[in-house]
């Protein structure tokens, strides 16, 4: 990392700090030569004023395993450079999925990066690929049009004082600016575009949780490489100049987000039918051609500028939204999670001492896990069932308090339905594993006396066999009803053992 600063003796805590990154996806690397050349210029060429009133901190490579696997066909759908990084890490793990899992030891860098200098605005510089049209570089955040911020007030000033800063200048240096463009069909974009929620895993996503206004950079990868360079060149000045002009409202504007504590919490979102706006679209002409090798018409960009069209944007809606706990409790045997969350800078409570808590545990119904992603097996369920029960947590479990500047992005790594949880993202395959069993001759006579002994639970078993001919048929199936309502079946099976401390 680069420290671009004219502080002595360290940077000065009334300045604003603005960190971009480049080269999360190595092939996409305009970021780091224009932020190189930015650098030349102000140490070299005259732009030293840009840091009269704010530090400015740059990774130019982020993946370096991707940025040395580098050859000249790592990006068949992007114009230049001649030889390109590769998107992955040498793990094989994409580090723009990364954010709240921290798998990836760069990921894990960064998060230490910062949490020890804490920015102001955080900028993730990528090429974007998809659909050609005139607009060259096109950014977002949460916040756009005053939508989705979880920091409502870091949602604004990206809104209303960068928002418009970046704008102007690279329109007056002859670019065509525009939110980051998600066509709902990539061969016909009039159709419109995805303007929604961001979630965790991703950089807009897990700064707005964490306070941190966070900018995602896309230059348009069918625009000439020295386009794209001199667009991000001119958003990152204009970065510097709007954050030196406005770093008092930006730091009140964190200041208050770091205050909130939400009762209710959005898990995940929902894409919406209808749209929620328009937007002034400037398409590339196309036309269609009959592939032999598809068998289908594909489209062919003819390098021609359309008229403007007004294209409708979809956004989205809370999906799981979920009361938010005083506190959560980790126990010390999941090491792996706790490491993570203090990674996450995530304040937490560890006792010393055996401490027995009544908290709410969720029992998975029907898991499933899909293929792999991302280097884990992720996990999901039919139903997600809440139980009360009174717990003792060993020395080394944690009580993370939602009381706090982190607390909504605690409770997006630790809900059972979040998809972004620990839970969802594999990391607790240990409770998908049955260990104890009773053999038939042992269940099948206590089943019996079961039912002579309580008329409900007989009335209960008689109705699910009458109901459910599959079940009637399955000798081990009708033992294991019984079992599971035995004090020897085991009470940890497909419970998620990270509790909830409800609010009294």
């Amino acid at each position: 990392m680069v420290i671009a600063s004219k502080d002595k003796g360290g940077l000065d805590p009334k300045k604003p700090v603005v960190l971009a990154q480049a080269g999360i996806h190595a092939g996409e690397i305009d970021g780091k030569d224009a932020g190189l050349m930015l650098l030349r210029d102000i140490t070299q060429r005259g732009k030293d004023g840009l840091l009269d009133q704010v530090n400015f901190l740059f990774v130019p490579v982020f993946n370096a395993d991707g940025h040395e696997n580098s050859s000249p066909y790592s990006r068949p759908n992007q114009r230049g450079p001649e030889i390109q990084g590769f998107r992955t890490t040498a793990q094989n793990l994409n580090l723009n999925r990364d954010y709240a899992k921290l798998d990836a030891p760069e990921m894990q860098a960064m998060l230490g990066l910062i949490n020890r200098y804490d920015p102001d605005l955080y900028l993730d510089l990528h090429v974007t690929d998809g659909t050609d049209y005139v607009h060259d570089i096109t950014f977002a955040f949460q916040g756009w049009n005053g939508r989705y911020a979880r920091s409502p007030k870091s949602g604004e000033w990206l809104d209303q004082r960068l928002r418009p800063a970046l704008e102007a200048a690279l329109s007056a240096n002859g670019h065509f600016p525009s939110p980051y463009l998600d066509a709902v069909d990539g061969d016909a974009p009039e159709k419109g575009f995805n303007i929604g929620a961001d979630t965790a895993r991703f950089s807009t996503g897990f700064g707005d949780l964490r306070r941190m206004p966070t900018v995602l950079v896309e230059t348009h990868s069918l625009k000439p490489y020295r386009q794209r360079v001199l667009g991000t060149y001119v958003l990152l000045e204009a970065t510097l100049r709007a954050a030196a002009a406005s770093g008092d409202a930006l730091n009140a504007a964190r200041a208050a987000d770091r205050t909130l504590r939400k009762d209710r919490v959005v898990l995940s979102w929902k894409p919406l039918k209808a749209p929620i706006d328009s937007f002034a679209f400037r398409p590339i002409q196309r036309e269609t051609w009959r592939s032999e090798a598809s068998g289908r018409d594909e489209v062919r960009w003819t390098g021609r500028p359309g008229p403007v069209i007004q294209a409708p944007v979809f956004g989205s809606e809370p999906d799981v939204v979920v009361d938010a706990p005083a506190a959560y409790w980790v126990p010390a045997h999941k090491a792996e999670v706790i490491d993570r969350l203090r990674r996450h800078g995530v304040r937490m409570e560890t006792v010393t001492e055996p401490r027995t808590v009544e908290v709410e545990v969720t029992r998975l119904v029907a898991p499933k896990s899909p293929a792999a992603i991302e280097g884990r097996f992720p996990l999901s369920a039919q139903d997600y069932v809440a139980e009360r029960r009174t717990v003792t947590y060993a020395p080394g479990s944690v009580r993370v308090s939602t009381d706090q500047p982190l607390g909504e992005l605690a409770s997006i790594l630790l809900e059972p339905r979040s998809p972004d949880s620990y839970l969802a993202w594999g990391f607790f395959p240990e409770i998908l594993q049955r260990t104890e069993y009773m053999e038939g001759y042992v269940i099948a006579p206590l089943a019996d006396r079961m039912l002579e002994a309580d008329p409900k639970l007989a009335a209960e078993f008689r109705a699910k066999v009458a109901a459910d001919p599959a079940f009637a048929a399955d000798a081990d199936a009708r033992l294991r009803w019984f079992y599971e309502k035995t004090p020897f079946y085991d009470r940890r099976y497909l419970i998620y053992p990270v509790g909830r401390e409800t609010r009294r």
